[in-house]
């Protein structure tokens, strides 16, 4: 939790999520999830439909993504442990190896060309908070 009780993503593994770029004052997600456990981040979005606007996986620790058995591609956010972003891979195409990223403490996959009008880039920071219902 952070200082005064207020509850972060982290506490609330299981709510939806929304991400925001701080630096840039544009909204990435608005109805994410979180990958927190060792079988959620392994299977990540593998099986899943094609992340609609406002969806993505927060995938926390991870420095790096695999597209192998996916069926569309994403855009990837590398953040720091200050959800700084550390690199983007925009449209990672499936059945490819995405990258390791050093300095990467969490991912976030959201839908391909979802970053680019955002403006989000190297340097940004993000906010992520459960979506209040």
């Amino acid at each position: 939790m952070r200082a005064g009780g207020q509850r972060t993503a982290r506490d609330r593994a299981g709510s939806p999520l929304s991400v925001r770029n701080v630096t840039r004052g544009t909204w990435l997600m608005s109805a994410g999830k979180r990958a927190g456990d060792v079988w959620a981040r392994v299977r990540g979005l593998i099986g899943s439909r094609p992340l609609q606007p406002g969806e993505g996986l927060w995938i926390v620790p991870c420095s790096g993504i695999h597209m192998l058995f996916m069926s569309y591609p994403i855009d990837a956010l590398y953040l720091d442990r200050e959800l700084h972003v550390v690199a983007v891979d925009h449209a990672l195409r499936p059945w490819t190896l995405g990258r390791m990223v050093r300095g990467a403490h969490s991912v976030l996959e959201l839908p391909a060309g979802s970053v680019a009008p955002t403006g989000t880039d190297v340097g940004d920071q993000l906010a992520i908070e459960p979506v209040e219902c």
